[in-house]
Protein backbone atom coordinates (compact mmCIF):
# COMPACT_ATOMS: atom_id res chain seq x y z
CA UNK A 1 0.00 0.00 0.00
CA UNK A 2 1.12 3.59 -0.60
CA UNK A 3 2.59 5.32 2.47
CA UNK A 4 -1.08 6.85 2.68
CA UNK A 5 -2.71 3.79 3.27
CA UNK A 6 -5.13 1.77 1.33
CA UNK A 7 -6.74 3.91 -1.21
CA UNK A 8 -10.80 4.97 -0.22
CA UNK A 9 -11.41 3.59 -4.27
CA UNK A 10 -10.10 0.12 -3.08
CA UNK A 11 -13.16 -0.29 -1.16
CA UNK A 12 -15.40 1.00 -3.18
CA UNK A 13 -14.58 -1.48 -5.97
CA UNK A 14 -14.76 -4.09 -3.31
CA UNK A 15 -18.09 -3.05 -2.03
CA UNK A 16 -19.45 -3.31 -5.62
CA UNK A 17 -17.59 -6.62 -6.43
CA UNK A 18 -19.65 -8.00 -3.28
CA UNK A 19 -22.77 -6.35 -4.34
CA UNK A 20 -22.39 -7.95 -7.67
CA UNK A 21 -22.83 -11.57 -6.51
CA UNK A 22 -24.40 -13.91 -4.43
CA UNK A 23 -21.24 -16.38 -4.48
CA UNK A 24 -20.26 -16.69 -0.83
CA UNK A 25 -16.74 -18.11 -2.36
CA UNK A 26 -16.59 -14.92 -4.76
CA UNK A 27 -17.58 -12.78 -1.83
CA UNK A 28 -14.92 -14.29 0.59
CA UNK A 29 -12.25 -14.00 -2.48
CA UNK A 30 -12.97 -10.15 -2.58
CA UNK A 31 -12.81 -9.63 1.09
CA UNK A 32 -9.32 -11.53 1.33
CA UNK A 33 -7.98 -9.66 -1.12
CA UNK A 34 -8.71 -6.32 0.73
CA UNK A 35 -8.03 -7.44 4.30
CA UNK A 36 -4.12 -8.71 3.19
CA UNK A 37 -3.17 -5.67 1.39
CA UNK A 38 -4.80 -3.89 4.93
CA UNK A 39 -2.46 -2.07 7.45
CA UNK A 40 -3.48 -3.06 10.94
CA UNK A 41 -3.68 0.07 11.78
CA UNK A 42 -6.54 0.68 9.77
CA UNK A 43 -8.16 -2.54 9.78
CA UNK A 44 -10.84 -1.69 11.91
CA UNK A 45 -11.65 1.91 10.02
CA UNK A 46 -11.56 -0.50 6.99
CA UNK A 47 -14.03 -3.03 8.41
CA UNK A 48 -16.34 -0.37 9.92
CA UNK A 49 -16.68 1.26 6.61
CA UNK A 50 -17.63 -2.05 4.71
CA UNK A 51 -19.86 -2.79 6.99
CA UNK A 52 -21.52 0.36 7.75
CA UNK A 53 -20.98 0.06 11.21
CA UNK A 54 -18.43 2.85 11.94
CA UNK A 55 -15.50 2.45 14.47
CA UNK A 56 -16.73 5.67 15.96
CA UNK A 57 -20.23 4.16 16.99
CA UNK A 58 -23.26 6.73 16.88
CA UNK A 59 -21.38 10.41 16.34
CA UNK A 60 -24.61 12.34 14.62
CA UNK A 61 -24.37 11.59 11.04
CA UNK A 62 -27.95 11.46 10.35
CA UNK A 63 -29.49 10.64 6.84
CA UNK A 64 -30.68 13.84 6.23
CA UNK A 65 -27.15 15.60 7.72
CA UNK A 66 -25.48 13.34 5.44
CA UNK A 67 -27.21 14.00 2.41
CA UNK A 68 -27.32 17.33 2.73
CA UNK A 69 -23.83 17.51 2.79
CA UNK A 70 -23.39 15.60 0.00
CA UNK A 71 -25.57 17.64 -2.13
CA UNK A 72 -23.03 20.73 -0.87
CA UNK A 73 -20.32 19.35 -1.88
CA UNK A 74 -20.18 18.84 -5.72
CA UNK A 75 -17.28 16.11 -6.64
CA UNK A 76 -13.79 15.98 -6.94
CA UNK A 77 -12.25 16.97 -9.58
CA UNK A 78 -9.37 14.87 -11.58
CA UNK A 79 -5.91 15.65 -10.47
CA UNK A 80 -6.82 15.60 -6.47
CA UNK A 81 -5.25 13.42 -4.29
CA UNK A 82 -7.11 10.45 -3.64
CA UNK A 83 -8.59 9.80 0.00
CA UNK A 84 -7.70 6.97 1.86
CA UNK A 85 -9.47 5.27 4.40
CA UNK A 86 -7.23 6.71 6.97
CA UNK A 87 -8.37 10.63 5.65
CA UNK A 88 -11.90 9.02 5.95
CA UNK A 89 -11.23 7.81 9.65
CA UNK A 90 -9.62 10.99 10.90
CA UNK A 91 -12.58 13.02 9.35
CA UNK A 92 -14.86 10.62 11.63
CA UNK A 93 -12.77 10.73 14.96
CA UNK A 94 -13.20 14.78 14.20
CA UNK A 95 -16.82 14.47 14.05
CA UNK A 96 -16.77 12.37 17.05
CA UNK A 97 -15.08 14.75 19.50
CA UNK A 98 -17.86 17.64 18.51
CA UNK A 99 -19.86 18.84 20.90
CA UNK A 100 -21.78 21.67 22.46
CA UNK A 101 -22.93 24.58 20.83
CA UNK A 102 -21.95 24.93 17.25
CA UNK A 103 -21.37 21.78 17.26
CA UNK A 104 -24.12 20.66 14.60
CA UNK A 105 -22.53 22.88 12.10
CA UNK A 106 -18.99 21.96 12.42
CA UNK A 107 -20.14 18.65 11.76
CA UNK A 108 -21.78 19.33 8.39
CA UNK A 109 -19.11 21.34 7.54
CA UNK A 110 -16.13 18.42 8.46
CA UNK A 111 -18.40 16.17 6.45
CA UNK A 112 -19.00 18.32 3.28
CA UNK A 113 -15.67 19.14 2.75
CA UNK A 114 -14.52 15.16 3.40
CA UNK A 115 -17.53 15.21 0.35
CA UNK A 116 -15.91 17.37 -1.71
CA UNK A 117 -12.65 15.33 -1.43
CA UNK A 118 -14.27 12.35 -2.79
CA UNK A 119 -15.46 10.94 -6.57
CA UNK A 120 -19.12 10.71 -7.57
CA UNK A 121 -18.55 6.72 -6.51
CA UNK A 122 -16.83 6.90 -3.29
CA UNK A 123 -19.74 9.75 -2.06
CA UNK A 124 -22.22 7.22 -2.90
CA UNK A 125 -20.34 4.44 -0.64
CA UNK A 126 -19.40 7.26 1.98
CA UNK A 127 -22.89 8.20 1.88
CA UNK A 128 -24.10 4.50 2.47
CA UNK A 129 -21.45 3.88 4.91
CA UNK A 130 -22.20 6.49 7.16
CA UNK A 131 -26.13 5.95 7.32
CA UNK A 132 -26.00 1.97 7.54
CA UNK A 133 -27.00 1.49 3.85
CA UNK A 134 -24.20 0.00 2.79
CA UNK A 135 -26.29 -3.43 1.78
CA UNK A 136 -23.22 -5.52 -0.25
CA UNK A 137 -23.49 -8.96 1.67
CA UNK A 138 -20.52 -8.61 3.28
CA UNK A 139 -21.92 -9.99 6.63
CA UNK A 140 -19.54 -10.65 9.59
CA UNK A 141 -19.64 -14.13 9.02
CA UNK A 142 -18.08 -13.50 5.29
CA UNK A 143 -15.57 -11.10 6.41
CA UNK A 144 -14.54 -13.70 8.96
CA UNK A 145 -14.13 -16.38 6.31
CA UNK A 146 -12.15 -13.88 4.35
CA UNK A 147 -9.76 -12.90 7.40
CA UNK A 148 -8.88 -16.67 7.62
CA UNK A 149 -8.06 -16.71 3.94
CA UNK A 150 -6.33 -13.29 3.86
CA UNK A 151 -3.87 -14.66 6.73
CA UNK A 152 -3.89 -18.46 6.00
CA UNK A 153 -5.40 -20.20 9.67
CA UNK A 154 -8.35 -22.18 9.56
CA UNK A 155 -11.60 -20.84 9.24
CA UNK A 156 -12.37 -22.44 12.65
CA UNK A 157 -9.73 -20.97 14.54
CA UNK A 158 -10.48 -17.53 13.15
CA UNK A 159 -14.57 -17.63 14.21
CA UNK A 160 -13.57 -18.70 17.30
CA UNK A 161 -11.20 -15.84 18.38
CA UNK A 162 -14.14 -13.37 16.39
CA UNK A 163 -16.53 -15.27 18.89
CA UNK A 164 -14.50 -14.66 22.08
CA UNK A 165 -13.34 -11.84 21.66
CA UNK A 166 -16.64 -9.79 20.66
CA UNK A 167 -15.24 -7.90 18.58
CA UNK A 168 -14.75 -8.67 14.64
CA UNK A 169 -12.76 -5.35 13.41
CA UNK A 170 -10.60 -6.03 16.72
CA UNK A 171 -9.81 -9.62 15.50
CA UNK A 172 -8.73 -8.17 12.12
CA UNK A 173 -6.71 -6.03 13.57
CA UNK A 174 -5.00 -8.42 15.54
CA UNK A 175 -4.74 -11.35 12.86
CA UNK A 176 -3.40 -8.57 10.61
CA UNK A 177 -1.33 -7.72 13.35
CA UNK A 178 -0.27 -11.81 14.14
CA UNK A 179 -1.60 -13.84 13.02
CA UNK A 180 -0.49 -16.37 16.04
CA UNK A 181 -1.54 -14.25 18.41
CA UNK A 182 -5.37 -15.48 17.62
CA UNK A 183 -4.43 -18.43 19.84
CA UNK A 184 -4.51 -16.79 22.35
CA UNK A 185 -7.86 -14.93 22.20
CA UNK A 186 -10.15 -17.15 25.59
CA UNK A 187 -13.39 -16.44 27.36
CA UNK A 188 -13.24 -13.48 29.48
CA UNK A 189 -15.82 -12.04 31.93
CA UNK A 190 -16.87 -8.86 31.20
CA UNK A 191 -16.09 -9.17 27.40
CA UNK A 192 -19.20 -10.04 25.78
CA UNK A 193 -19.16 -12.62 22.95
CA UNK A 194 -21.46 -13.36 20.34
CA UNK A 195 -24.46 -15.17 20.95
CA UNK A 196 -25.38 -18.45 19.40
CA UNK A 197 -27.85 -18.77 16.43
CA UNK A 198 -30.68 -21.09 15.23
CA UNK A 199 -32.16 -22.45 11.94
CA UNK A 200 -35.42 -23.03 11.38
CA UNK A 201 -38.25 -25.92 11.03
CA UNK A 202 -41.39 -25.73 10.39
CA UNK A 203 -42.19 -28.22 12.96
CA UNK A 204 -40.62 -29.51 16.06
CA UNK A 205 -40.30 -33.00 14.90
CA UNK A 206 -39.13 -31.69 12.09
CA UNK A 207 -36.40 -30.19 13.91
CA UNK A 208 -35.78 -33.26 15.90
CA UNK A 209 -34.57 -34.92 12.57
CA UNK A 210 -31.59 -32.25 12.27
CA UNK A 211 -30.56 -32.30 15.91
CA UNK A 212 -31.23 -35.45 17.20
CA UNK A 213 -31.66 -35.97 21.05
CA UNK A 214 -32.27 -32.25 21.72
CA UNK A 215 -33.44 -29.92 24.50
CA UNK A 216 -36.81 -28.81 23.57
CA UNK A 217 -37.26 -25.49 24.99
CA UNK A 218 -40.22 -22.77 25.11
CA UNK A 219 -38.87 -20.05 22.99
CA UNK A 220 -39.89 -17.35 25.21
CA UNK A 221 -40.99 -13.60 22.90
CA UNK A 222 -38.37 -11.26 25.14
CA UNK A 223 -35.07 -9.39 24.42
CA UNK A 224 -31.78 -11.92 24.51
CA UNK A 225 -29.55 -10.96 27.08
CA UNK A 226 -25.68 -11.54 28.28
CA UNK A 227 -25.05 -11.77 31.54
CA UNK A 228 -21.38 -11.62 33.40
CA UNK A 229 -20.31 -11.86 36.72
CA UNK A 230 -17.54 -11.13 38.75
CA UNK A 231 -17.68 -11.48 42.45
CA UNK A 232 -20.18 -8.33 43.07
CA UNK A 233 -19.48 -6.65 40.19
CA UNK A 234 -22.40 -7.99 37.11
CA UNK A 235 -22.89 -6.35 33.93
CA UNK A 236 -25.98 -7.13 31.40
CA UNK A 237 -25.31 -6.98 27.30
CA UNK A 238 -28.00 -7.52 24.59
CA UNK A 239 -28.05 -9.35 21.78
CA UNK A 240 -25.63 -6.52 19.72
CA UNK A 241 -23.26 -6.40 22.83
CA UNK A 242 -24.49 -3.34 23.96
CA UNK A 243 -24.35 -3.10 27.84
CA UNK A 244 -27.66 -2.26 29.27
CA UNK A 245 -26.37 -3.03 33.08
CA UNK A 246 -27.81 0.70 34.18
CA UNK A 247 -31.32 -0.63 32.97
CA UNK A 248 -32.02 -3.62 34.33
CA UNK A 249 -31.05 -3.48 38.31
CA UNK A 250 -33.72 -6.60 39.01
CA UNK A 251 -31.56 -8.79 36.93
CA UNK A 252 -28.14 -7.53 38.39
CA UNK A 253 -29.84 -8.16 41.73
CA UNK A 254 -30.92 -11.83 40.65
CA UNK A 255 -27.68 -12.66 39.28
CA UNK A 256 -26.17 -11.68 42.31
CA UNK A 257 -27.89 -13.83 44.31
CA UNK A 258 -26.83 -17.11 42.80
CA UNK A 259 -24.40 -19.31 44.67
CA UNK A 260 -21.37 -18.25 42.32
CA UNK A 261 -18.06 -16.65 41.73
CA UNK A 262 -17.72 -15.65 38.27
CA UNK A 263 -20.17 -16.55 35.80
CA UNK A 264 -21.54 -15.85 31.90
CA UNK A 265 -25.26 -16.62 31.33
CA UNK A 266 -26.99 -16.43 28.38
CA UNK A 267 -30.58 -15.93 28.55
CA UNK A 268 -33.90 -13.67 27.92
CA UNK A 269 -35.35 -11.18 29.58
CA UNK A 270 -39.09 -9.97 29.33
CA UNK A 271 -41.86 -8.83 31.77
CA UNK A 272 -44.46 -11.14 32.82
CA UNK A 273 -48.12 -10.43 34.48
CA UNK A 274 -49.05 -11.82 37.96
CA UNK A 275 -49.76 -15.09 36.74
CA UNK A 276 -46.47 -15.75 35.01
CA UNK A 277 -47.95 -15.31 31.47
CA UNK A 278 -45.34 -13.11 29.25
CA UNK A 279 -46.49 -9.67 28.69
CA UNK A 280 -46.31 -8.37 24.77
CA UNK A 281 -42.78 -7.96 23.32
CA UNK A 282 -43.67 -4.24 22.73
CA UNK A 283 -44.03 -4.02 26.92
CA UNK A 284 -40.84 -5.82 27.55
CA UNK A 285 -39.04 -3.68 24.65
CA UNK A 286 -40.17 -0.34 25.83
CA UNK A 287 -39.36 -1.42 29.82
CA UNK A 288 -36.10 -2.81 28.99
CA UNK A 289 -35.01 0.78 27.17
CA UNK A 290 -36.30 2.89 30.04
CA UNK A 291 -34.62 1.32 33.04
CA UNK A 292 -35.90 3.73 35.68
CA UNK A 293 -39.72 2.00 35.81
CA UNK A 294 -39.15 -0.38 38.93
CA UNK A 295 -42.87 -1.73 39.27
CA UNK A 296 -42.74 -3.12 35.90
CA UNK A 297 -39.89 -5.71 36.78
CA UNK A 298 -38.35 -7.72 34.16
CA UNK A 299 -37.96 -10.68 34.87
CA UNK A 300 -34.01 -12.92 33.49
CA UNK A 301 -34.69 -16.50 31.99
CA UNK A 302 -31.46 -18.65 31.33
CA UNK A 303 -30.93 -21.32 28.68
CA UNK A 304 -27.37 -21.47 28.79
CA UNK A 305 -23.86 -20.99 30.71
CA UNK A 306 -20.48 -20.36 29.34
CA UNK A 307 -18.64 -20.08 31.77
CA UNK A 308 -18.54 -20.41 35.72
CA UNK A 309 -16.22 -19.72 38.51
CA UNK A 310 -12.95 -19.35 36.93
CA UNK A 311 -13.82 -22.83 34.05
CA UNK A 312 -14.73 -21.98 30.14
CA UNK A 313 -17.66 -24.32 29.43
CA UNK A 314 -18.26 -23.46 25.93
CA UNK A 315 -16.23 -26.72 24.13
CA UNK A 316 -18.54 -28.73 26.72
CA UNK A 317 -21.98 -30.52 25.24
CA UNK A 318 -25.07 -29.27 26.14
CA UNK A 319 -26.14 -31.45 28.72
CA UNK A 320 -23.27 -30.59 30.91
CA UNK A 321 -23.99 -27.18 30.55
CA UNK A 322 -27.84 -27.57 31.23
CA UNK A 323 -26.63 -29.43 34.01
CA UNK A 324 -24.33 -26.41 35.26
CA UNK A 325 -27.73 -24.27 34.85
CA UNK A 326 -29.87 -26.25 36.58
CA UNK A 327 -27.43 -26.61 39.69
CA UNK A 328 -26.82 -22.57 40.31
CA UNK A 329 -29.60 -21.21 38.32
CA UNK A 330 -32.74 -23.63 38.94
CA UNK A 331 -35.60 -20.92 40.04
CA UNK A 332 -34.52 -19.04 35.98
CA UNK A 333 -34.71 -21.91 33.96
CA UNK A 334 -36.41 -21.67 30.97
CA UNK A 335 -39.02 -24.87 30.85
CA UNK A 336 -38.79 -27.84 28.66
CA UNK A 337 -37.44 -31.34 28.00
CA UNK A 338 -34.52 -33.44 27.03
CA UNK A 339 -36.37 -35.79 24.17
CA UNK A 340 -35.60 -37.60 20.92
CA UNK A 341 -39.33 -38.34 21.00
CA UNK A 342 -41.03 -36.74 18.06
CA UNK A 343 -44.33 -36.63 20.26
CA UNK A 344 -42.30 -35.45 23.24
CA UNK A 345 -41.25 -32.34 21.40
CA UNK A 346 -44.59 -31.34 19.88
CA UNK A 347 -46.17 -31.63 23.37
CA UNK A 348 -43.71 -29.20 24.10
CA UNK A 349 -44.59 -27.07 21.30
CA UNK A 350 -48.10 -26.87 22.19
CA UNK A 351 -47.34 -26.00 25.53
CA UNK A 352 -45.18 -23.04 24.93
CA UNK A 353 -48.18 -21.61 22.77
CA UNK A 354 -50.63 -22.40 25.21
CA UNK A 355 -48.58 -20.28 27.84
CA UNK A 356 -48.36 -17.31 25.27
CA UNK A 357 -45.19 -17.92 24.06
CA UNK A 358 -43.57 -17.68 20.90
CA UNK A 359 -42.64 -21.28 19.85
CA UNK A 360 -39.74 -23.83 20.85
CA UNK A 361 -36.26 -24.08 20.02
CA UNK A 362 -34.62 -27.39 20.03
CA UNK A 363 -31.04 -27.76 20.43
CA UNK A 364 -28.62 -30.98 20.24
CA UNK A 365 -27.50 -32.35 23.54
CA UNK A 366 -24.35 -32.43 22.16
CA UNK A 367 -23.69 -29.38 20.50
CA UNK A 368 -20.90 -27.32 21.81
CA UNK A 369 -21.50 -23.62 22.27
CA UNK A 370 -20.70 -22.15 18.30
CA UNK A 371 -21.26 -18.20 19.11
CA UNK A 372 -21.95 -16.26 16.23
CA UNK A 373 -23.05 -19.12 14.12
CA UNK A 374 -26.57 -19.95 13.00
CA UNK A 375 -25.98 -23.63 12.18
CA UNK A 376 -27.90 -27.22 12.79
CA UNK A 377 -27.77 -27.71 15.84
CA UNK A 378 -29.78 -25.11 17.01
CA UNK A 379 -33.24 -25.02 15.89
CA UNK A 380 -35.97 -22.31 16.30
CA UNK A 381 -40.07 -23.51 15.51
CA UNK A 382 -42.10 -20.43 15.60
CA UNK A 383 -46.10 -20.76 13.97
CA UNK A 384 -46.07 -18.63 10.78
CA UNK A 385 -48.97 -16.68 9.74
CA UNK A 386 -50.10 -15.47 6.50
CA UNK A 387 -52.19 -12.46 5.12
CA UNK A 388 -53.20 -10.99 2.30
CA UNK A 389 -52.20 -7.73 2.18
CA UNK A 390 -52.00 -4.41 -0.35
CA UNK A 391 -49.25 -3.01 -1.88
CA UNK A 392 -49.84 1.12 -1.17
CA UNK A 393 -46.18 2.12 -2.57
CA UNK A 394 -43.07 0.62 -2.90
CA UNK A 395 -39.36 2.19 -2.50
CA UNK A 396 -36.75 2.72 -4.96
CA UNK A 397 -33.66 -0.01 -4.04
CA UNK A 398 -30.23 0.08 -3.69
CA UNK A 399 -26.90 -1.80 -3.10
CA UNK A 400 -27.68 -4.98 -5.63
CA UNK A 401 -31.14 -3.76 -5.77
CA UNK A 402 -30.14 -0.22 -7.48
CA UNK A 403 -32.79 0.59 -10.27
CA UNK A 404 -35.30 -2.07 -9.19
CA UNK A 405 -38.82 -0.91 -7.21
CA UNK A 406 -37.61 -2.89 -4.04
CA UNK A 407 -39.27 -2.31 -0.49
CA UNK A 408 -42.80 -2.64 0.03
CA UNK A 409 -45.67 -0.26 1.94
CA UNK A 410 -48.19 -2.94 3.03
CA UNK A 411 -51.54 -1.82 3.99
CA UNK A 412 -54.84 -3.37 5.81
CA UNK A 413 -58.44 -2.90 4.59
CA UNK A 414 -59.81 -0.72 7.09
CA UNK A 415 -63.96 -1.82 6.03
CA UNK A 416 -65.31 0.56 8.28
CA UNK A 417 -63.32 3.40 8.36
CA UNK A 418 -62.35 3.08 12.26
CA UNK A 419 -58.47 4.45 11.05
CA UNK A 420 -59.41 6.41 8.30
CA UNK A 421 -61.83 6.72 5.35
CA UNK A 422 -64.00 3.60 4.95
CA UNK A 423 -63.25 1.03 2.75
CA UNK A 424 -59.51 2.38 2.49
CA UNK A 425 -56.09 0.81 3.61
CA UNK A 426 -54.17 1.64 7.02
CA UNK A 427 -50.38 0.87 6.49
CA UNK A 428 -49.21 -1.65 9.03
CA UNK A 429 -45.38 -2.29 8.24
CA UNK A 430 -42.65 -2.60 5.22
CA UNK A 431 -40.50 -5.53 3.98
CA UNK A 432 -38.16 -6.22 1.08
CA UNK A 433 -37.82 -9.76 2.43
CA UNK A 434 -38.71 -12.78 0.14
CA UNK A 435 -38.34 -11.20 -2.80
CA UNK A 436 -36.23 -13.06 -5.62
CA UNK A 437 -34.91 -10.99 -8.83
CA UNK A 438 -37.61 -12.49 -10.92
CA UNK A 439 -40.12 -10.76 -8.18
CA UNK A 440 -38.13 -7.68 -8.23
CA UNK A 441 -38.46 -7.44 -12.08
CA UNK A 442 -41.74 -7.91 -11.80
CA UNK A 443 -42.38 -5.05 -9.74
CA UNK A 444 -40.03 -3.29 -11.36
CA UNK A 445 -41.87 -3.51 -14.90
CA UNK A 446 -45.21 -3.66 -13.18
CA UNK A 447 -45.97 -0.95 -10.43
CA UNK A 448 -45.20 2.13 -12.30
CA UNK A 449 -48.89 1.54 -13.92
CA UNK A 450 -50.00 1.49 -10.90
CA UNK A 451 -48.51 5.03 -9.71
CA UNK A 452 -50.02 8.34 -8.36
CA UNK A 453 -47.14 9.61 -7.15
CA UNK A 454 -43.57 9.65 -7.21
CA UNK A 455 -41.16 11.59 -4.88
CA UNK A 456 -38.23 10.10 -6.54
CA UNK A 457 -37.44 7.75 -4.04
CA UNK A 458 -40.61 6.08 -3.77
CA UNK A 459 -44.43 5.42 -5.31
CA UNK A 460 -47.34 5.90 -4.05
CA UNK A 461 -49.56 3.25 -5.42
CA UNK A 462 -53.29 2.73 -6.10
CA UNK A 463 -54.09 0.20 -3.42
CA UNK A 464 -54.96 -2.47 -6.19
CA UNK A 465 -52.00 -5.22 -5.98
CA UNK A 466 -52.74 -7.86 -3.28
CA UNK A 467 -49.40 -9.93 -2.20
CA UNK A 468 -49.73 -12.68 0.53
CA UNK A 469 -47.35 -11.40 3.85
CA UNK A 470 -45.87 -14.38 6.22
CA UNK A 471 -45.60 -12.98 9.58
CA UNK A 472 -43.96 -13.99 13.18
CA UNK A 473 -46.62 -11.91 14.68
CA UNK A 474 -47.57 -8.47 15.55
CA UNK A 475 -46.87 -5.81 17.96
CA UNK A 476 -48.69 -2.20 19.05
CA UNK A 477 -46.88 0.89 16.96
CA UNK A 478 -47.27 4.52 17.30
CA UNK A 479 -45.76 4.64 13.80
CA UNK A 480 -48.80 3.87 11.74
CA UNK A 481 -52.16 4.88 12.36
CA UNK A 482 -53.83 1.10 13.09
CA UNK A 483 -51.88 1.01 15.99
CA UNK A 484 -50.04 -1.78 14.92
CA UNK A 485 -47.28 -3.72 13.03
CA UNK A 486 -46.19 -6.42 11.23
CA UNK A 487 -43.26 -8.73 13.11
CA UNK A 488 -40.36 -10.55 10.64
CA UNK A 489 -42.72 -10.05 6.96
CA UNK A 490 -41.90 -11.58 4.16
CA UNK A 491 -43.52 -11.95 0.97
CA UNK A 492 -44.74 -15.26 0.48
CA UNK A 493 -46.45 -14.38 -3.49
CA UNK A 494 -48.37 -12.07 -5.19
CA UNK A 495 -51.92 -12.68 -5.70
CA UNK A 496 -52.72 -11.02 -8.90
CA UNK A 497 -52.91 -12.07 -12.85
CA UNK A 498 -49.24 -12.04 -14.37
CA UNK A 499 -47.42 -12.16 -11.43
CA UNK A 500 -44.42 -14.91 -10.69
CA UNK A 501 -45.86 -17.99 -9.69
CA UNK A 502 -42.93 -18.77 -7.32
CA UNK A 503 -44.25 -22.25 -7.04
CA UNK A 504 -47.36 -21.97 -6.69
CA UNK A 505 -50.49 -20.93 -8.81
CA UNK A 506 -51.29 -17.42 -7.40
CA UNK A 507 -55.25 -17.64 -6.72
CA UNK A 508 -56.15 -13.98 -7.50
CA UNK A 509 -57.76 -12.17 -5.27
CA UNK A 510 -59.30 -8.18 -5.32
CA UNK A 511 -58.19 -5.50 -2.86
CA UNK A 512 -61.31 -5.33 -1.38
CA UNK A 513 -60.95 -8.82 0.16
CA UNK A 514 -57.60 -8.26 1.12
CA UNK A 515 -57.29 -8.93 5.19
CA UNK A 516 -58.56 -6.34 7.82
CA UNK A 517 -57.03 -4.28 10.03
CA UNK A 518 -58.78 -5.55 13.31
CA UNK A 519 -57.95 -9.03 12.38
CA UNK A 520 -54.49 -7.74 12.92
CA UNK A 521 -55.26 -6.13 15.50
CA UNK A 522 -56.71 -8.98 16.94
CA UNK A 523 -53.72 -10.85 17.48
CA UNK A 524 -52.21 -8.15 20.09
CA UNK A 525 -51.95 -9.52 23.60
CA UNK A 526 -53.69 -7.61 25.74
Amino acid sequence: MPDGGMPLARLVDAAAALAATRSRTTKTQVLAEVLRDLDPAEAEAAVGLLLGKLRQGSIGLGYRTVLAAKRSAGVRGAGDTPLTVADVDAVLDEIAGLAGSGSAGARSAALTALLERASAEEQDFLVRAFTGEVRTGALEGVLTDGLAKAVGLPVADVRRAVMLSGSLPGTVRLALTSPEALADVGLRVFTPVQPMLASTAATAEAALEVTGEASVEHKLDGARIQVHRDGDEVRVYTRSLADVTARVPEIVEATRALPVESVILDGETLMLDDDGAPRPFQDTMSRFGAGETREQVLAPRFFDVLHLDGEDLIDRPLRDRLATLERIAPAYRIDGEVTADPAVAERVSRDALAHGHEGVMVKAVDSLYAAGRRGKHWVKVKPVHTFDLVVIGVERGSGRRQGWLSNLHLGARDPEGEFGPAGGFVMVGKTFKGLTDELLRWQTETFPEFATDDTGWALTLRPEVVVEIAIDGVQRSSRYPGGVALRFARVKRYRVEGAPRQGAVPDVKPADEADTIQTLRAMLRD
